[in-house]
């Protein structure tokens, strides 16, 4: 076989093997603690600054949603991985500058981190010149309201940032679909409140847009506590691939 990034070794097909074991049995005992069924839950393996041949491995093991958070990496690697035969659902999950909207509605299924109406117009016209299906679209919400950071503000009648003006913004697209709410844990603030927190904005969002189920909350260090609070999505970088290789 003719040697490529994307040629799986042995060694580190084991090493996910392992890794993915034991998040799958972290996932399994969360959902067991909090009374949910475990195929209500869904792992995103977070591949940034790891190779094609990675995302070629876990697909072989039965991982069907990756996620990645920069352009100028994700789109060569998932054009890598699906030439190599592997199509995963891809997940952008960074911060979404607009000028990137063309070339990530071209390979991602789930656009987990619009935050503002003019973000979601561009990713819904580039979607539309780009795409025979509608791109499903998380809303990434802040948890503490903190307009400095990224994040709709769910407290606010901003007509940009805030989250109901977002996710109308969104669900009135032809070319997107409103899947749900994305959120990160605020730094200095513990899991517990933070998630606490998102799952009274998940509810009265809800009530609001009712198909728009999908929360995707908690990574290697606090999905469990994110799963008790009702995550439908985690995002697991270090506790699946290992200690992530330092950005250049």
């Amino acid at each position: 076989m003719t040697d490529t990034s994307a040629t799986v070794r042995p060694d580190r097909r084991a090493e996910l093997a392992a890794g993915l074991a034991r998040v799958h049995a972290r996932i399994a005992d969360a959902c067991a603690a909090a009374g949910r069924d475990r195929g209500e839950v869904t792992l995103v393996a977070v591949t940034k600054t790891y190779p094609a041949a990675d995302v070629v491995a876990l697909a072989g093991l039965g991982v069907t949603d990756v996620g990645e958070n920069r352009d100028q990496e994700a789109a060569p690697k998932a054009a890598e991985a699906a030439a190599a035969g592997a199509t995963p659902r891809w997940h952008f999950i960074g911060q979404l500058q607009r000028n990137k909207c063309r070339s990530v509605v071209r390979y991602a299924d789930v656009v987990q981190s619009v935050d503002s109406v003019r973000l979601a117009g561009a990713l819904d016209a580039a979607a539309a010149g780009a795409r025979d299906r509608p791109l499903d679209v998380l809303v990434q919400v802040s948890i503490d309201g903190d307009p400095a950071r990224g994040g709709a503000l769910p407290d606010s009648a901003d007509p940009d940032r805030g989250l109901d003006p977002v996710a109308g913004a969104v669900a009135g697209a032809g070319a997107l679909r409103l899947g749900g709410l994305m959120a990160v844990a605020p730094l200095g603030w513990e899991p517990e409140r933070a998630f606490a927190r998102l799952a009274e904005v998940a509810q009265r969002f809800c009530d609001r847009f009712p198909e728009a189920t999908a929360l995707s909350a908690g990574m290697s260090g606090d999905l469990e506590i994110a799963i008790g609070y009702g995550a439908t999505h985690v995002r697991v970088g270090s506790a699946l691939l290992g200690m992530r290789p330092t950005l250049r």
